[in-house]
Protein backbone atom coordinates (compact mmCIF):
# COMPACT_ATOMS: atom_id res chain seq x y z
CA UNK A 1 0.00 0.00 0.00
CA UNK A 2 1.53 3.80 -1.08
CA UNK A 3 1.63 7.10 0.97
CA UNK A 4 -1.80 8.17 -1.11
CA UNK A 5 -4.67 6.71 0.63
CA UNK A 6 -5.32 6.52 3.74
CA UNK A 7 -5.80 2.41 4.87
CA UNK A 8 -9.82 1.22 5.37
CA UNK A 9 -10.44 -0.79 8.07
CA UNK A 10 -9.84 -4.71 7.82
CA UNK A 11 -12.35 -6.45 5.85
CA UNK A 12 -14.64 -8.61 7.20
CA UNK A 13 -13.58 -12.36 6.97
CA UNK A 14 -14.55 -15.53 8.82
CA UNK A 15 -13.21 -16.27 11.96
CA UNK A 16 -10.25 -19.18 12.67
CA UNK A 17 -8.76 -20.95 15.78
CA UNK A 18 -4.99 -20.25 15.55
CA UNK A 19 -2.85 -21.43 18.44
CA UNK A 20 -1.83 -18.30 21.12
CA UNK A 21 1.67 -20.10 20.92
CA UNK A 22 1.86 -18.77 17.10
CA UNK A 23 1.19 -15.18 18.27
CA UNK A 24 3.31 -12.34 18.37
CA UNK A 25 2.35 -9.10 20.56
CA UNK A 26 5.23 -6.96 19.93
CA UNK A 27 4.38 -3.34 18.12
CA UNK A 28 1.66 -2.53 20.02
CA UNK A 29 0.69 1.06 20.05
CA UNK A 30 0.24 0.76 23.88
CA UNK A 31 3.64 1.99 25.71
CA UNK A 32 3.36 0.92 28.96
CA UNK A 33 2.02 -2.62 27.61
CA UNK A 34 -1.26 -4.62 29.10
CA UNK A 35 -3.54 -3.53 31.99
CA UNK A 36 -3.58 -6.73 34.42
CA UNK A 37 -6.52 -5.65 36.05
CA UNK A 38 -8.42 -4.94 32.72
CA UNK A 39 -6.77 -8.41 31.39
CA UNK A 40 -8.36 -10.67 35.02
CA UNK A 41 -11.86 -8.42 34.06
CA UNK A 42 -12.15 -9.86 30.67
CA UNK A 43 -10.82 -13.53 31.79
CA UNK A 44 -14.58 -13.30 33.91
CA UNK A 45 -16.52 -12.65 30.40
CA UNK A 46 -17.68 -15.20 27.44
CA UNK A 47 -17.96 -14.51 24.17
CA UNK A 48 -15.66 -11.98 23.43
CA UNK A 49 -15.07 -11.28 19.83
CA UNK A 50 -12.02 -12.63 17.76
CA UNK A 51 -8.74 -10.71 18.01
CA UNK A 52 -7.47 -9.27 14.73
CA UNK A 53 -4.39 -10.38 13.27
CA UNK A 54 -1.75 -9.05 10.61
CA UNK A 55 -1.19 -12.69 8.72
CA UNK A 56 1.84 -12.28 6.97
CA UNK A 57 3.62 -11.56 10.10
CA UNK A 58 1.07 -12.91 13.06
CA UNK A 59 1.36 -9.74 15.34
CA UNK A 60 -1.45 -9.37 17.26
CA UNK A 61 -3.36 -5.77 16.04
CA UNK A 62 -6.32 -5.54 18.44
CA UNK A 63 -7.14 -7.88 20.73
CA UNK A 64 -3.79 -7.92 22.84
CA UNK A 65 -5.90 -8.06 26.29
CA UNK A 66 -8.12 -10.67 25.01
CA UNK A 67 -4.91 -12.80 24.16
CA UNK A 68 -3.98 -12.37 27.89
CA UNK A 69 -7.06 -13.33 29.18
CA UNK A 70 -7.26 -16.48 26.93
CA UNK A 71 -3.80 -17.45 28.06
CA UNK A 72 -4.90 -16.60 32.06
CA UNK A 73 -7.94 -18.79 31.61
CA UNK A 74 -5.38 -22.04 30.27
CA UNK A 75 -6.72 -21.68 26.65
CA UNK A 76 -4.40 -22.53 24.61
CA UNK A 77 -6.02 -21.58 20.83
CA UNK A 78 -8.36 -18.64 20.50
CA UNK A 79 -10.41 -17.54 16.99
CA UNK A 80 -8.91 -14.60 14.84
CA UNK A 81 -9.45 -12.35 11.75
CA UNK A 82 -6.85 -11.70 9.63
CA UNK A 83 -5.76 -8.43 7.81
CA UNK A 84 -3.71 -8.53 4.89
CA UNK A 85 -2.05 -5.66 4.51
CA UNK A 86 1.06 -4.40 4.88
CA UNK A 87 3.04 -3.58 8.01
CA UNK A 88 2.52 0.20 8.28
CA UNK A 89 -1.43 0.13 7.59
CA UNK A 90 -1.60 -2.96 10.81
CA UNK A 91 0.31 -0.57 13.02
CA UNK A 92 -2.46 2.45 11.65
CA UNK A 93 -5.18 -0.07 11.57
CA UNK A 94 -4.01 -1.10 15.65
CA UNK A 95 -4.06 2.30 16.48
CA UNK A 96 -7.67 3.04 15.42
CA UNK A 97 -8.98 -0.22 17.21
CA UNK A 98 -7.40 1.01 20.62
CA UNK A 99 -8.93 4.16 20.21
CA UNK A 100 -12.35 3.35 19.59
CA UNK A 101 -13.11 0.65 21.85
CA UNK A 102 -12.06 -1.36 24.62
CA UNK A 103 -9.35 -0.07 27.23
CA UNK A 104 -8.57 3.15 25.61
CA UNK A 105 -5.18 4.50 24.54
CA UNK A 106 -3.60 7.55 26.82
CA UNK A 107 -3.36 10.78 25.85
CA UNK A 108 0.59 9.71 26.02
CA UNK A 109 0.48 6.41 23.91
CA UNK A 110 -2.26 8.49 21.38
CA UNK A 111 0.39 10.80 20.98
CA UNK A 112 3.27 8.33 20.15
CA UNK A 113 1.28 6.70 18.15
CA UNK A 114 1.10 10.11 16.34
CA UNK A 115 4.27 10.55 15.98
CA UNK A 116 5.18 7.18 14.31
CA UNK A 117 2.39 7.56 11.68
CA UNK A 118 3.66 10.72 10.11
CA UNK A 119 7.31 8.29 10.41
CA UNK A 120 5.30 5.38 8.17
CA UNK A 121 3.05 8.42 6.09
CA UNK A 122 4.51 11.53 6.03
CA UNK A 123 2.70 12.83 3.39
CA UNK A 124 -0.45 12.22 5.64
CA UNK A 125 -2.80 15.68 6.61
CA UNK A 126 -2.63 16.70 9.72
CA UNK A 127 -6.56 15.67 9.88
CA UNK A 128 -5.86 12.19 8.52
CA UNK A 129 -3.18 11.33 11.21
CA UNK A 130 -5.36 12.66 13.85
CA UNK A 131 -8.32 10.93 12.86
CA UNK A 132 -6.45 7.41 13.64
CA UNK A 133 -4.40 8.19 16.25
CA UNK A 134 -7.82 9.90 18.49
CA UNK A 135 -6.28 13.48 18.40
CA UNK A 136 -7.30 16.90 17.58
CA UNK A 137 -5.86 17.93 14.67
CA UNK A 138 -4.25 21.17 16.58
CA UNK A 139 -2.72 18.42 18.36
CA UNK A 140 -0.96 16.68 15.67
CA UNK A 141 0.29 19.79 14.09
CA UNK A 142 2.02 20.62 17.16
CA UNK A 143 3.57 17.56 17.24
CA UNK A 144 4.74 17.60 13.55
CA UNK A 145 6.08 20.99 14.60
CA UNK A 146 8.41 18.65 17.20
CA UNK A 147 8.80 16.20 14.76
CA UNK A 148 10.82 16.90 11.93
CA UNK A 149 10.67 14.80 9.21
CA UNK A 150 14.07 16.00 7.61
CA UNK A 151 14.30 18.23 4.23
CA UNK A 152 13.11 15.08 2.42
CA UNK A 153 9.85 15.60 3.48
CA UNK A 154 6.81 15.74 0.73
CA UNK A 155 5.83 19.11 -1.05
CA UNK A 156 2.37 17.66 -0.45
CA UNK A 157 -0.08 16.22 2.25
CA UNK A 158 -2.84 13.87 1.42
CA UNK A 159 -6.05 14.36 3.68
CA UNK A 160 -9.00 12.02 4.29
CA UNK A 161 -10.65 12.13 1.28
CA UNK A 162 -7.01 10.62 -0.31
CA UNK A 163 -6.69 13.95 -2.57
CA UNK A 164 -3.50 15.85 -2.27
CA UNK A 165 -2.77 19.53 -1.76
CA UNK A 166 0.47 20.99 -1.42
CA UNK A 167 2.22 22.64 1.62
CA UNK A 168 2.91 25.83 -0.18
CA UNK A 169 -0.07 26.92 -1.72
CA UNK A 170 1.58 29.87 -3.30
CA UNK A 171 4.26 27.63 -4.88
CA UNK A 172 1.09 25.91 -6.90
CA UNK A 173 -0.56 28.93 -7.43
CA UNK A 174 2.95 30.86 -9.14
CA UNK A 175 3.54 27.33 -11.03
CA UNK A 176 0.07 27.30 -12.60
CA UNK A 177 0.25 30.80 -13.71
CA UNK A 178 3.40 30.03 -15.49
CA UNK A 179 1.30 27.35 -16.81
CA UNK A 180 -1.22 29.51 -17.93
CA UNK A 181 1.58 31.30 -19.32
CA UNK A 182 2.73 28.86 -21.39
CA UNK A 183 -0.39 27.23 -22.17
CA UNK A 184 -3.14 29.53 -22.11
CA UNK A 185 -5.66 26.90 -23.99
CA UNK A 186 -5.56 24.00 -21.58
CA UNK A 187 -8.37 23.47 -19.69
CA UNK A 188 -8.30 24.14 -15.76
CA UNK A 189 -7.82 20.88 -14.50
CA UNK A 190 -5.31 19.87 -16.88
CA UNK A 191 -3.31 22.83 -15.25
CA UNK A 192 -4.41 22.04 -11.95
CA UNK A 193 -2.73 18.14 -12.51
CA UNK A 194 0.39 19.54 -13.59
CA UNK A 195 0.80 22.50 -10.89
CA UNK A 196 -0.72 20.12 -8.30
CA UNK A 197 -3.47 22.72 -6.96
CA UNK A 198 -7.38 22.38 -8.06
CA UNK A 199 -9.24 23.67 -10.55
CA UNK A 200 -10.86 26.08 -8.75
CA UNK A 201 -7.62 27.73 -7.38
CA UNK A 202 -6.27 27.42 -11.24
CA UNK A 203 -9.61 29.38 -12.02
CA UNK A 204 -8.82 32.30 -9.25
CA UNK A 205 -5.38 32.35 -10.50
CA UNK A 206 -6.23 33.25 -14.18
CA UNK A 207 -8.53 35.85 -13.04
CA UNK A 208 -5.93 37.05 -10.77
CA UNK A 209 -3.59 37.34 -14.11
CA UNK A 210 -6.70 38.87 -16.54
CA UNK A 211 -6.84 41.63 -13.80
CA UNK A 212 -3.01 42.45 -13.78
CA UNK A 213 -2.95 41.44 -9.86
CA UNK A 214 -0.25 38.43 -8.14
CA UNK A 215 -1.36 34.89 -8.52
CA UNK A 216 -0.73 34.67 -4.60
CA UNK A 217 -3.32 36.42 -2.54
CA UNK A 218 -1.91 38.17 0.32
CA UNK A 219 -3.18 36.50 3.19
CA UNK A 220 -2.16 37.22 7.01
CA UNK A 221 -1.64 41.03 7.06
CA UNK A 222 -4.19 42.05 9.33
CA UNK A 223 -2.83 39.57 11.84
CA UNK A 224 0.42 40.27 11.81
CA UNK A 225 -0.44 43.85 11.88
CA UNK A 226 -2.13 43.84 15.39
CA UNK A 227 0.80 42.38 17.90
CA UNK A 228 1.15 43.46 21.39
CA UNK A 229 4.60 44.35 21.08
CA UNK A 230 3.94 46.52 18.19
CA UNK A 231 3.25 49.61 20.17
CA UNK A 232 -0.14 51.13 20.35
CA UNK A 233 -2.80 50.91 17.81
CA UNK A 234 -6.20 51.72 17.10
CA UNK A 235 -8.93 49.09 18.43
CA UNK A 236 -11.64 50.19 15.87
CA UNK A 237 -9.08 49.68 13.03
CA UNK A 238 -8.29 46.19 14.36
CA UNK A 239 -12.29 45.25 15.00
CA UNK A 240 -12.98 46.13 11.25
CA UNK A 241 -10.12 44.13 9.93
CA UNK A 242 -11.01 41.07 12.14
CA UNK A 243 -14.49 41.54 11.31
CA UNK A 244 -13.33 40.73 7.12
CA UNK A 245 -12.14 37.46 8.07
CA UNK A 246 -14.17 35.07 6.17
CA UNK A 247 -13.16 32.18 8.67
CA UNK A 248 -15.26 34.68 11.89
CA UNK A 249 -17.86 35.65 9.67
CA UNK A 250 -19.21 32.77 8.54
CA UNK A 251 -19.08 30.43 11.38
CA UNK A 252 -21.20 30.19 14.25
CA UNK A 253 -18.28 30.46 16.93
CA UNK A 254 -16.69 32.76 14.97
CA UNK A 255 -19.89 34.97 14.41
CA UNK A 256 -20.35 34.44 18.56
CA UNK A 257 -16.34 35.87 19.05
CA UNK A 258 -17.09 38.89 16.75
CA UNK A 259 -19.99 39.56 19.31
CA UNK A 260 -18.10 39.06 22.05
CA UNK A 261 -15.17 41.51 21.11
CA UNK A 262 -17.68 44.14 19.77
CA UNK A 263 -19.33 44.00 23.75
CA UNK A 264 -16.01 44.06 25.45
CA UNK A 265 -14.07 46.35 23.67
CA UNK A 266 -12.65 49.04 25.77
CA UNK A 267 -11.92 52.51 24.35
CA UNK A 268 -10.55 55.37 27.03
CA UNK A 269 -13.53 57.79 25.08
CA UNK A 270 -16.06 54.94 25.23
CA UNK A 271 -15.80 54.95 29.11
CA UNK A 272 -15.72 58.11 29.76
CA UNK A 273 -19.56 59.08 29.02
CA UNK A 274 -20.45 56.18 31.15
CA UNK A 275 -18.37 57.94 34.07
CA UNK A 276 -20.59 60.21 35.08
CA UNK A 277 -23.90 58.53 34.80
CA UNK A 278 -22.73 56.07 37.85
CA UNK A 279 -23.96 57.06 41.12
CA UNK A 280 -21.39 57.19 43.63
CA UNK A 281 -22.75 54.45 45.91
CA UNK A 282 -22.54 52.12 43.35
CA UNK A 283 -19.13 53.02 42.15
CA UNK A 284 -17.20 50.39 44.45
CA UNK A 285 -18.72 47.70 43.40
CA UNK A 286 -18.62 47.84 39.64
CA UNK A 287 -14.97 49.12 40.47
CA UNK A 288 -14.67 45.41 41.58
CA UNK A 289 -16.45 43.76 38.48
CA UNK A 290 -13.90 45.51 36.37
CA UNK A 291 -11.36 44.72 37.72
CA UNK A 292 -12.27 40.84 38.05
CA UNK A 293 -13.45 41.67 33.89
CA UNK A 294 -9.58 42.90 33.43
CA UNK A 295 -8.19 40.15 35.55
CA UNK A 296 -10.18 37.20 33.33
CA UNK A 297 -9.37 39.23 30.15
CA UNK A 298 -5.57 39.60 30.92
CA UNK A 299 -5.97 35.62 31.31
CA UNK A 300 -7.52 34.81 27.79
CA UNK A 301 -5.27 37.41 26.46
CA UNK A 302 -2.33 35.05 27.61
CA UNK A 303 -3.84 32.11 26.33
CA UNK A 304 -4.67 33.58 22.87
CA UNK A 305 -0.59 34.86 23.03
CA UNK A 306 0.55 31.38 23.48
CA UNK A 307 -2.20 29.97 20.52
CA UNK A 308 0.45 32.34 18.37
CA UNK A 309 3.56 30.78 19.59
CA UNK A 310 4.30 27.09 17.39
CA UNK A 311 6.14 25.44 20.18
CA UNK A 312 3.65 26.19 23.15
CA UNK A 313 1.12 24.23 25.25
CA UNK A 314 -2.08 26.78 25.94
CA UNK A 315 -2.46 26.83 29.70
CA UNK A 316 -5.13 24.66 31.42
CA UNK A 317 -7.27 26.14 33.61
CA UNK A 318 -7.68 24.94 36.94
Amino acid sequence: MDNSAVPAWAPDGVPVTVAVSQLDLAGSPRVSGENPEHVKVLAGMAGLPPILVHRPSMRVIDGAHRLRAAVLNGERTIEVRYFDGDDRAAFVLGVRANVAHGLPLSLAERKAAAVRIMGLYPDWSDRAVATSAGLAAKTVAKLRRVWQPGPAAPPVRVGLDGRSRPLDAAAGRRKAAALIGVRPDASLPEIGGLAGVSPQTVSDVRDRLRAGRSPVPETGAPRRGYRRDDGPHDPMVALREIRRDPSLRFTENGRQLLRWVEANLATPTGWSGLLDSVPAHWAPVLSALARDCSAALRQFAEELEQLDRPDAVPARRS
